[in-house]
């Protein structure tokens, strides 16, 4: 069956273009809007059916959208190395600079060591280290990284606990595991570089209305949306999902992760050097409007992060044979996802310039008497389930222009749902195939696919409800729009 899906895909896709191509016809649907709704049919159904790796479809624009006549091949291969494309690579170069140093590992093993010897505190302490971790470094590196400590100490915790204590040592497997997943996904969502979709919202924003979401704009709604997820997250798991008993503790339980930090030993000068240069990325994204950009206008968060870079390349290491950041530990950055970050940009142009996603935001118009808010969860909820089963990326890649020609249509901003598609793609906790941190931990063997549908869908009905009331009520406050007017 997991082969059928994609091969029957391989040939679907070019056979749904053909269809479309040559055989749909719509009042308003100009030759060039149907080429591009063939193409994107084509790439959706390969895309879901992942009948070639996601980001190798993310080659077709280049190939078709100039030989089809929607755009030229200069302007399609501009959406490759779009600045929130380069942005993202400069936070992938970040994180490697980070991890090749071990800074990471030292970051999680000191959290989880601060947050005492408590079950339900050291599983706290995994929730809040992993997303926090991946705030600035991919949420699979995140979860990868993690996995391994995790084991160890749930290792321990069932040797320590014996054979009459076997179902708590159990419950507290599971609940590190679904906690390493579900933080790593929830973590990402504080920060523009934290997950592929908060950029790829960006970008699209950006090129749609010239309109930039500076990093601190989006850290301030993200930072307290994800704190508190990851609390909510916590709490279910220790409760409910996977109930541990409180205040139950044993003598020695932080001894695995005490000798994991005397294994690292005292902080060296190249981690130093990574998290002095870390740091000043983050001040300079954070108090770039008040501090820099009065004296250098031009500057933007693309900007800073690639400095930060290209110092991680300048600073020496200790031998002086090496340099901090190295080109060929840069080249072990994922550079698939920046292909297909760059193909879901191409693909949202082609949908604007055709006039594509004018004509399907016209179809829309039964939706002109709902309510906004009903909408807005409609829209979160999709998403939210269609996640589960697709790629998060290509999904926010094909909607947003779609979303923001439904929320002109309706006369709504378009911000509204833009925003709570994009946060609700990446709050999948049921389905190992949903995100890369739920497959990482499904390999583990503490878990069963019952135990993460059981945990992730009351997870997911809980994000759905908080997202709509933070995009509905917190986020016109905070970045002082009317959700129910179109300014564009």
């Amino acid at each position: 069956m997991n082969k059928l899906i994609p091969r029957l895909g391989l040939y679907l896709g070019p056979i749904a273009f053909l269809l479309i191509y040559f055989l749909v016809e719509s009042p308003g649907l100009s030759v060039e809007a149907k080429a591009m709704l063939a193409l994107a049919a084509w790439m959706a159904t390969w895309w879901i059916s992942e009948a070639i790796p996601i980001a190798a479809t993310a080659f077709l624009p280049l190939i078709f959208m100039p030989l089809l006549g929607i755009l030229p091949i200069g302007k399609v291969s501009a959406n490759y190395m779009h600045p929130t494309v380069l942005l993202y690579m400069g936070g992938f170069l970040l994180a490697t600079g980070i991890e090749k140093w071990g800074l990471h590992r030292r970051i999680a093993l000191n959290i989880i060591n601060l947050l005492g010897t408590d079950l339900r505190r050291i599983v706290l302490g995994f929730i809040l280290a992993t997303g926090f971790l991946s705030m600035w470094i991919s949420n699979s590196a995140t979860s990868l990284m993690m996995l391994p400590i995790g084991l160890a100490v749930v290792s321990q915790f069932k040797a320590q606990l014996g054979d009459g204590n076997i179902s708590i040592a159990d419950r507290l497997g599971k609940n590190i595991m679904l906690g390493i997943a579900y933080s790593a996904s929830i973590g990402g969502v504080a920060t523009l570089i934290g997950t592929p979709t908060n950029a790829i919202m960006a970008a699209v924003i950006s090129d749609l209305y010239g309109y930039t979401i500076g990093f601190n704009e989006w850290f301030m709604f993200g930072l307290p949306l994800s704190v508190f997820l990851l609390l909510v997250c916590w709490y279910y798991l220790v409760s409910s999902a996977n109930p541990l008993p409180k205040r139950f503790s044993l003598p020695d339980e932080k001894s695995i992760i005490g000798k994991q930090l005397s294994l690292l030993g005292r902080i060296g000068y190249e981690e130093w050097n990574v998290m002095l240069v870390f740091g000043l990325v983050c001040f300079s994204w954070i108090f770039r409007e008040i501090l820099i950009q009065p004296f250098l206008p031009q500057i933007n968060d693309t900007i800073i992060v690639l400095f930060g870079v290209v110092l991680l390349f300048i600073l020496p290491s200790s031998s002086g044979d090496d340099r901090i950041l190295d080109w060929k530990t840069a080249e072990r950055i994922p550079w698939g996802i920046l292909i297909l970050f760059g193909g879901g940009l191409a693909l949202a142009e082609g949908f604007q310039s055709t006039g594509l996603a004018e004509w399907i935001g016209q179809k829309f118009t039964l939706l002109e008497g709902i309510s906004f808010f009903l909408l807005l969860m409609i829209i979160i909820a999709s998403v939210n389930f269609l996640t589960e089963v697709t790629s998060n990326v290509a999904t926010a890649s094909m909607l947003l222009p779609i979303l923001a020609s439904v929320a002109i249509k309706l006369d709504l901003h378009p911000f509204g749902l833009m925003v709570g598609a994009t946060l609700a793609a990446s709050c999948a906790f049921m389905l190992p195939v949903a995100t890369p941190p739920n497959a990482v931990v499904f390999g583990s063997g503490y878990l069963q696919m019952k135990d993460m549908v059981k945990a992730g869908f009351w997870l997911n009905i809980f994000s759905i409800i908080l997202i709509t009331l933070m995009v509905y009520f917190v986020l016109p406050w905070m970045w002082g729009i009317d959700l129910l007017r179109n300014p564009f």
